[in-house]
C-alpha cells in the first residue's frame, strides 16, 4: 500500500512538474495537493506547492504550504529561503521572525540569522538587527552579508560614518566571483559617501561601479540599484542599461495575466500605485490632482503599500480616491489579480526604482495601459511600463532613445503642485542666526546631491561676488556638515559663513525658506519637491539644466512659473549669472516679488489648469489603445518651452 501511494504520488508530482513548465499553475496546483495528500510527510512535494500556488496567486495558502515543508525539513535552506521570502513580500515580517526564532540555537546558521535580520529591519527594529548582525560576524567576520545587513541598520539609526565602514566591509570581503554581495553593497557605499561628502572615498568606489556598469555581467549588473545613477555623474546610456537589466530581475518570476478581452463599460478607471500614500513628498504633489480629477469621467482605485502614519496627509489622499485597496498582505500575483478585477483601465506606477517599490506587479500586465509618473526622475528600463509622463524640458522628444518608455509630455511642468498649501508667515531671520545685511544664498537638498564641483562653484560665488554672502545649507548628519565646512575652508570661504539647521516639519520649512534670498540648485541631480518648495516660498530658483530628467526638473519648474532666465547652459554661465544676481539685486528682488504675488496664477500651481491637462493627456493615451493603435509618443498639446537656456 505504502508502495503504490508512492508511486501514485510521484505521478501526481512529475505532472505538476509538466504543468509547471507551462506556466498552467491551477492545474499544477491541483496535482501537486494531490501528491502532497499521497505523501504528506514529503516536504519537497510540500515546497513545490507552495512555489505554484504563489504564481497562481494565492500568497497566504502558499505561504502555509511553505511552512509545512519548514516543518518537514528543517535543516534544508532552501525551505526557509522560499517561505521567508513569502512572509516578506505578504508583509508578515513578524510571522517570519517569530518562525526563524523557534529554530532551535543549534541550528541557528548564519543566514537564518541573517534572515531574520532581513525581517527586523522591515519592523524598524533596527537596534536588534545590529544586534544579531554582530552575533553573525562574532561566528564569521568575513561574512560580507552580515556586514551589508549591519550597514543598513546603522544608515537608519543615522550612523553614517559608521554605516559607511559597513558597506565598505562587505565590498572587501566578498571574495565570490560572482560578486553577489558586493554588487548590493557597492551602490549603497556610493551613497552613504555622497551622503556623507566623503568625495576622496567615493571617486575610488564611484568608479568601480561604473566599471561594473560598463563591463559587469548581466547578473552583477543587475544588482545595482538604478536610482544610484541618478546623482552621480552617468550617462543617460548607463542608467538605461542598469534600469532595464534590474527590472528584468525583479520582474522574471511573475507570471503574466491573460489579455484582456473586452473593456468593462463606464468610466475611465485608473489605477495608481505607491507605498507612498502617507506623509511623504509624493504625496504633497499628488493629492489635489486627484481631488480635481473629473469623476465624471475617471474613476480613481489606489493601491497602497503604505506605512500606516495616522497623518492628515495619508487621511486626504485616501479620501481622493473612490476606492481605496490596502495590498500589503498580498503578494506580487494577487495585487495584478486584484487590479484586473477591477477592471483598471490605466496603471500608474508613482514608484520606479525608489525606496519600497513593487513596480514589478505591473509586469503581470493588469491594465492594458501602464505608466510611469512622478516618482522616478528617469527611464524605469521596464518593457512593461507603456510610457514615462514628462513636459517638454525634462522629457524633450529628442531625448527618446534614452527611455524604455514612450514619452507622454504635459504642456507646462510634469509635476503636480497643492494649490491649497498655506503659506505660513516668515519666520525673522534671526530665529535660524542668520544676518540681516548679507545675501541668503541656500540649498536645502540631501547631501547626496552636492558633489565636490558643486562646492567648487558656490565657493567662487562667495569668493567672487561684491555683496556679502552667507551660504544656508541642511544638518543632514554631523559627518556631512563636518566635511562640508572642511570644503569651503579649503576653498577660501570662512566657515563662519556657512549656515546649517535642523530638519523641521513642512509648515516650518516653508516658513523658514522666506529668509532666503536665492535657492542655489545641485547638478547633476536638482531640487525637485524641495525647488517647488521654494519657489511657492517665493525664493528663486537657480539651476543648469542637463542631460537627463533629474537634472532637468528645476529648468521645467521654473519655466512653469515664467522663470526660465534663471535656468543656465553649464556650470561657468551659473557662478556668473549667480554673482550678477547678487551684486545687482534688482532683478533678484523682482524675481521674489513675482514669485509671491502671482503664486496663484502661475502654471506651476494652478492645479485646475493641471488637471484639465493630465485628464486631456490621459484621454489620448487611451484614445490610442481603444483604436487599437501601439502606445506612441505624445507631444504636448501645446507648449510654451523655456527659449535658449534648454535644448
Amino acid at each position: 500500500m505504502a508502495s503504490h501511494q508512492s508511486a501514485a504520488s510521484r505521478a501526481h508530482r512529475e505532472a505538476g512538474e509538466k504543468l509547471a513548465e507551462k506556466a498552467q499553475w491551477a492545474r499544477a496546483e491541483q496535482e501537486f495537493q494531490q501528491a502532497s495528500r499521497l505523501a504528506p510527510k514529503d516536504g519537497l512535494v510540500w515546497l513545490q506547492l507552495a512555489r505554484v500556488q504563489w504564481l497562481a496567486g494565492r500568497g497566504e495558502a502558499a505561504a502555509q504550504s511553505a511552512r509545512r515543508s519548514v516543518e518537514l525539513l528543517p535543516d534544508n535552506p532552501l525551505a526557509y529561503r522560499v517561505l521567508d521570502g513569502m512572509l516578506k513580500q505578504l508583509g508578515q515580517h513578524q510571522t517570519a521572525v517569530e518562525v526563524l526564532e523557534r529554530v532551535a540555537s543549534d541550528h541557528q546558521s548564519e543566514e537564518l540569522l541573517l534572515m531574520r535580520a532581513g525581517s527586523l529591519f522591515a519592523l524598524g527594529r533596527h537596534q536588534e538587527v545590529v544586534t544579531t548582525c554582530l552575533q553573525v560576524l562574532g561566528r564569521n567576520p568575513k561574512n560580507p552579508l552580515g556586514h551589508y545587513h549591519l550597514g543598513r541598520a546603522l544608515k537608519a539609526l543615522k550612523m553614517d560614518d559608521q554605516s559607511a565602514i559597513s558597506f565598505e566591509t562587505a565590498v572587501l570581503t566578498d571574495q565570490t566571483p560572482e560578486g553577489g554581495v558586493r554588487h548590493l553593497a557597492l551602490p549603497m557605499l556610493v551613497l552613504q559617501l555622497a551622503a556623507a561628502a566623503d568625495w576622496g572615498k567615493l571617486k575610488q568606489y564611484w568608479s568601480q561601479l561604473l566599471d561594473v556598469v560598463e563591463h559587469g555581467d548581466v547578473n552583477a549588473v543587475a544588482s545595482i540599484a538604478p536610482f544610484t545613477l541618478l546623482a552621480q555623474a552617468s550617462t543617460p546610456e548607463q542608467q538605461l542599461r542598469v534600469g532595464r537589466l534590474h527590472t528584468q530581475a525583479r520582474s522574471r518570476d511573475l507570471p503574466a495575466l491573460p489579455p484582456v478581452d473586452e473593456r468593462r463599460p463606464g468610466r475611465l478607471r485608473i489605477g495608481w500605485l505607491s507605498s507612498d500614500f502617507h506623509r511623504h513628498a509624493t504625496v504633497v504633489l499628488l493629492t489635489e490632482l486627484l481631488e480635481l480629477l473629473d469623476r465624471e469621467r475617471f474613476e480613481i482605485f489606489l493601491y497602497c503599500h503604505s506605512v500606516e502614519d495616522g497623518s492628515e496627509a495619508q487621511r486626504r489622499i485616501r479620501a481622493a480616491g473612490d476606492h481605496f485597496r490596502d495590498v500589503r498582505r498580498l503578494s506580487d500575483p494577487e495585487v495584478a489579480q486584484l487590479m484586473r478585477a477591477d477592471g483598471i483601465d490605466i496603471a500608474v506606477d508613482l514608484k520606479g526604482h525608489t525606496e519600497g517599490s513593487r513596480m514589478q506587479i505591473l509586469a503581470a500586465r493588469p491594465a492594458p495601459v501602464q505608466l510611469s509618473y512622478l516618482g522616478y526622475p528617469g527611464s524605469t528600463g521596464a518593457d512593461f511600463l507603456d510610457y514615462v509622463v514628462g513636459d517638454p524640458i525634462v522629457t524633450p522628444l529628442g531625448h527618446a532613445p534614452h527611455y524604455s518608455e514612450r514619452i507622454a509630455q504635459l504642456p507646462q511642468s510634469y509635476q503636480p503642485n497643492d494649490s491649497r498649501r498655506a503659506v505660513p508667515p516668515r519666520h525673522a531671520r534671526a530665529e535660524h542666526g542668520l544676518p540681516d545685511d548679507a545675501v541668503v544664498l541656500c540649498c536645502f537638498n540631501q547631501t547626496y546631491k552636492i558633489s565636490e564641483a558643486q562646492v567648487d562653484l558656490w565657493a567662487r560665488v562667495m569668493r567672487e561676488a561684491s555683496r556679502p554672502t552667507v551660504l544656508w545649507l541642511l544638518n543632514w548628519s554631523p559627518s556631512a556638515s563636518r566635511h562640508l565646512t572642511a570644503a569651503f575652508q579649503a576653498r577660501g570661504v570662512d566657515a563662519a559663513r556657512l549656515y546649517f539647521s535642523p530638519l523641521v516639519s513642512p509648515e516650518d520649512n516653508l516658513a523658514r525658506l522666506q529668509c532666503a534670498d536665492l535657492f542655489l540648485d545641485t547638478y547633476p541631480c536638482n531640487a525637485h519637491t524641495t525647488a517647488s518648495e521654494a519657489l511657492w516660498a517665493g525664493v528663486p530658483v537657480l539651476t543648469v539644466a542637463g542631460e537627463s530628467f533629474a537634472s532637468r526638473v528645476a529648468a521645467s519648474l521654473l519655466n512653469a512659473c515664467g522663470l526660465s532666465r534663471f535656468v543656465c547652459v553649464d556650470p561657468q554661465s551659473y557662478v556668473q549669472r549667480a554673482i550678477a544676481l547678487i551684486d545687482q539685486p534688482g532683478e533678484l528682488a523682482s524675481a521674489q516679488q513675482h514669485l509671491r504675488e502671482r503664486r496663484h496664477v502661475l502654471p506651476l500651481f494652478d492645479s485646475r489648469r493641471y488637471a484639465r491637462d493630465f485628464e486631456a493627456l490621459l484621454e489620448r493615451i487611451w484614445a490610442r489603445q481603444d483604436a487599437g493603435l501601439p502606445p506612441d509618443h505624445l507631444a504636448a498639446a501645446q507648449t510654451e518651452v523655456l527659449t535658449g537656456a534648454v535644448a
